[in-house]
């Protein structure tokens, strides 16, 4: 039976306001939100660890575990809980899963990124990571909150899907060479060869935010550097285009 609760001020309300305002809240309480029915569909699909479910009476919903707490609210509730500046009638809440790096990277293609602080890009280039066929995203420090509402929302399901893991470049480093797998940087600088002739199938590919690029240390761990074909006349693509180009090369 699912409760009913017409209070902004009840507890559950308060939690769901800031675990979508704080990142170190979500990883205190270790639960991350997510909104609207579709998103909802594809983490009841792919396995998600669901713990509450939030809508309001006209919302339908999938089906959902017996375990999930499962709660109504009257539409000005969720207008006062809801992220969204349309709220979409219905929000849930998840167990965050372990983002620690395993010992080795089972897998052939992977992405890393460093600094890539928009969450919006975060969850575009997991999501063009799922379509490609990548084995994995591994974020390093800097980069946006792979659990912030923005980010789920733009993975549109990938984050349900794809491995993720969170370190530090050393262990990046360390994690590519147990692997087997060379570490590529998306740079430019004397050896840095054209995607077209590098071994991409089997990689691990990382790049930088759009404004700075890769850090010396990053440039420095990388045993090669790629570059993307371009006309001459643009500098630089979109972190999250640059990620789909360079996935999609070792996709082919």
């Amino acid at each position: 039976m699912a409760e009913r609760i017409t209070s902004r001020a009840n507890p559950l309300m308060t939690h769901i306001r800031k675990l979508a305002a704080s990142r170190s809240y979500r990883y205190e309480t270790g639960e991350y939100l997510g909104d609207g029915a579709k998103l909802l569909e594809e983490a009841v699909r792919w396995g998600a660890a669901l713990t509450v479910v939030v809508y309001t009476p006209e919302t339908a919903l999938p089906s959902v575990a017996e375990n999930v707490r499962k709660v109504e609210v009257p539409s000005d509730v969720m207008r006062s809980i809801s992220p969204m500046e349309t709220p979409q009638g219905v929000l849930f809440l998840a167990r965050i899963p372990d983002l620690t790096a395993p010992e080795a990277l089972p897998g052939r293609r992977y992405l890393a990124l460093e600094g890539v602080q928009d969450p919006g890009n975060v969850g575009t280039i997991l999501r063009t990571a799922d379509a490609y066929e990548a084995d994995g995203l591994i974020l390093l420090p800097g980069c946006a909150d792979l659990y912030s509402h923005k980010t789920v929302r733009s993975s549109m399901g990938a984050v349900f899907r794809l491995p993720v893991w969170s370190c530090t470049l050393s262990r990046l480093r360390s994690l590519a060479e147990r692997s087997g797998l060379p570490l590529l940087g998306a740079a430019l600088r004397e050896d840095t060869i054209d995607i077209r002739k590098a071994a991409l199938r089997r990689s691990v590919i990382l790049l930088g935010s759009e404004g700075r690029g890769l850090s010396e240390a990053a440039l420095s761990a990388c045993g090669q550097t790629v570059r993307i074909p371009m006309a001459g006349r643009c500098e630089s693509l979109n972190v999250a285009a640059a990620a789909a180009t360079l996935l999609w090369e070792g996709y082919r």
